[in-house]
């Protein structure tokens, strides 16, 4: 029995550290989106960007207050976003993960569906994976 390499063993950190990332807004089922969870799974001077028409570049602070006002108040149920695809490169302590996501909730009353494109850039930290910075852009 051959044991994990330190890229396989790196590789299922990032992804568990990235399906941690999508959960933190899920509220379906009337569940509380733990948006908060986002501030443990980033470094703190992460940098988050929104690419497209409304760019915007954020603080994890900035990012995670909306947010998390959205997915609590109402106007966002049944929320969810998931990847549907990566590809994820790591060299010693830095890794890059390229990827589609899909989403679905309410918002305002209203039934939507989407997806889009995130990169996330990693770093690893003595206490494990965190994310140094991720931007995305959703389709139209």
């Amino acid at each position: 029995m051959s044991m994990p390499t330190s890229t396989s063993m790196s590789k299922a950190e990032i992804d568990r550290v990235t399906a941690e990332f999508f959960g933190s807004f899920d509220n379906r089922g009337g569940k509380a989106a733990d948006v908060a969870r986002i501030r443990r799974l980033t470094l703190p001077g992460a940098v988050i960007v929104l690419t497209g028409p409304r760019f915007t570049v954020y603080t994890v602070d900035e990012f995670v207050e909306p947010r998390r006002e959205l997915l609590a108040g109402g106007r966002l149920v049944e929320f969810s976003e998931w990847e549907t695809s990566e590809r994820t490169d790591i060299a010693g302590d830095i890794a890059s993960r390229f990827g589609e996501y899909r989403k679905s909730g309410v918002l305002d009353g209203e039934p939507f569906e989407g997806g889009g494109t995130k990169t996330i850039q990693f770093v690893r930290t003595p206490d494990g994976w965190r994310i140094a910075a991720f931007s995305w852009y959703d389709r139209p």
